[in-house]
């Protein structure tokens, strides 16, 4: 037996694609433009600041100010998020519902700026399926931080060491491995599927 008895999902790359260029490519045809715009503006770095909770009308006013004659293309960040979640993971969702279907609880800790979240969750079903989702834009909380994992823990109601948390991003491993946590750094639905199959979590 695996002494597992929850599996906890990552949402961004490991439930559903994200890329940010998605987006701005739609906006800006020169490509050297657009690799500056990606790299410099609107950045994954400076993104991660709202998903630890800062006000997006604060950021966006911020980068407007530091970088003007840019503001439709920081707008279209702020109105049009959902376009850079071009689809699925393929093959994630499968397994959601497999091991919802053999009656495991599922949780997730997403790194997801609250406006986001929500316009994002009210057209996904899949989570449905889940119990608690805890949010880092929600709490001001973002992975690695430990206190996002602590918080997870208390709110799921079981101990790291009898959930599995399933996440893309190294540094988050490490850190929910460092305070006890099973882990599984996603790479593509067929390993995880693989795992979970070696653990006698699905058939």
């Amino acid at each position: 037996m695996s002494g597992i008895d929850a599996v906890v999902f990552d949402v961004g790359r490991v439930l559903v694609q994200w890329d940010m260029r998605r987006l701005f490519a739609q906006l800006i045809d020169d490509p050297q433009e657009l690799e500056w715009f990606c790299t410099t503006v609107v950045t994954e770095k400076w993104h991660h600041q709202h998903d630890e909770g800062r006000a997006l009308s604060e950021l966006v006013a911020e980068r407007k100010a530091e970088f003007p004659g840019h503001d439709h293309l920081i707008d279209a960040y702020a109105t049009r998020f959902l376009e850079t979640i071009p689809g699925n993971i393929p093959g994630s969702h499968e397994i959601v519902r497999e091991l919802a279907a053999s009656g495991m609880p599922l949780f997730a800790i997403t790194n997801f700026a609250s406006p986001f979240w929500r316009e994002y969750r009210a057209q996904e079903p899949l989570f449905d399926l889940f119990g608690e989702i805890v949010v880092s834009g929600d709490e001001k909380i973002a992975k690695p931080d430990r206190r996002i994992f602590d918080l997870a823990a208390q709110r799921f109601g079981h101990a790291p060491s009898a959930m599995l948390f399933i996440d893309d991003n190294a540094a988050n491993i490490e850190a929910a491995a460092a305070l006890g946590w099973n882990v599984h750094h996603f790479q593509d639905a067929p390993t995880l599927r693989a795992d979970l199959a070696s653990r006698g979590l699905l058939a």
